[in-house]
């Protein structure tokens, strides 16, 4: 993430991280030990940026808003935590993830020990309907979460679906930081809408463009492995798009290989992508969103922040990492 892009909000984003490490704080030693390994660990910090950005975008950031920005990483760091374990991810970011580091069943509990403290951080907040809209967005990435697995393998997932996995599995926490930071300074329907509308957007624009980076993307800047996702079973819409559009060898074979989670038929699944123009058809998809996303908030005034905020989006497809 370029780095202008936060300069308008750097001291407050440099509070949230002072909140993120306080609250790290236990008298269980573990706890602290892979909370912080995860935090430190990097990553662009987008969700709580998008709060600050879309709180600063309706006439100021306030401490609530700083704490709610603590309360979106937390949410989003359990959720890596518990996603590391499920897809036995050994990487990430460049960096071994948690579960290969100190273990599946310290990582599953620590990230339970993040999702407790974050609704113990929402609690203090006092908004009722806050705490009502975040209960509804994880239980919504859960949801997500569960999609993704009933369908890891199955190379009959519809597009629809692909769409719906990756709206509640990424793009909700996008559309919950941008709504979230609008009820906290009561702002208006409209101006809530057009908020969540944007973060929604910007987050499948987003998840697209991380399906791109798998085929598309180096390995040594996205500090992923070669064929995790295949590795997986999972679907991405490059591959959606090679069993739409390529021949029937080519069908049965990206078919055959999400069934077998077959990470090592990467370099013939790439060549098959690249041929039916699964990167392409990713990318113009990204793209529309990308589109989507500048659009919802074009009725919100201009200033300093929804500058930002459209850049996000204008910069959320060609990226490296």
């Amino acid at each position: 993430m370029n780095i202008a892009i936060r300069d308008s909000v750097a001291a407050e984003f440099a509070r949230v991280d002072d909140v993120i490490v306080a609250l790290l704080q236990s008298d269980v030693e573990m706890v602290e030990n892979i909370g912080h390994y995860i935090i430190q660990a990097g990553g662009k910090r987008m969700r709580p940026l998008l709060v600050l950005l879309s709180a600063k975008a309706l006439g100021g950031i306030e401490d609530a808003h700083i704490r709610f920005a603590a309360v979106v990483e937390f949410i989003h760091t359990a959720t890596l935590l518990h996603d590391d374990v499920v897809d036995l991810s050994t990487l990430r970011r460049g960096l071994p993830t948690a579960n290969a580091k100190f273990g599946n069943a310290p990582s599953v509990l620590v990230g339970d020990f993040i999702y407790t403290r974050a609704f113990q951080l929402m609690v203090g907040l006092g908004n009722m309907p806050l705490l009502a809209h975040m209960a509804e967005t994880t239980n919504t990435i859960a949801a997500g979460e569960v999609m993704q697995l009933v369908h890891a393998g199955d190379p009959d997932t519809k597009a629809e679906q692909y769409q719906e996995i990756i709206r509640r599995k990424t793009a909700a926490l996008f559309a919950a930081a941008c709504h979230g930071a609008a009820l906290l300074h009561n702002a208006s329907a409209a101006e809530a809408q057009a908020l969540h509308d944007y973060g929604m957007h910007l987050g499948i624009a987003f998840q697209l463009a991380d399906d791109l980076l798998d085929y598309a993307g180096d390995p040594e800047q996205t500090g992923k492995n070669v064929g995790d996702d295949l590795n997986e079973g999972k679907i991405t819409l490059p591959l959606l798009h090679a069993m739409k559009v390529g021949d029937e060898a080519d069908r049965d074979f990206v078919a055959e290989t999400l069934r077998n989670k077959n990470g090592n038929a990467f370099a013939d699944i790439m060549m098959i992508v690249q041929r039916t123009g699964g990167i392409d058809a990713t990318r113009e998809a990204a793209q529309g969103h990308q589109t989507k996303a500048i659009a919802a908030i074009e009725t919100l005034s201009d200033n300093e922040a929804t500058l930002a905020l459209a850049t996000m989006a204008d910069r959320a497809v060609d990226r490296q990492n």
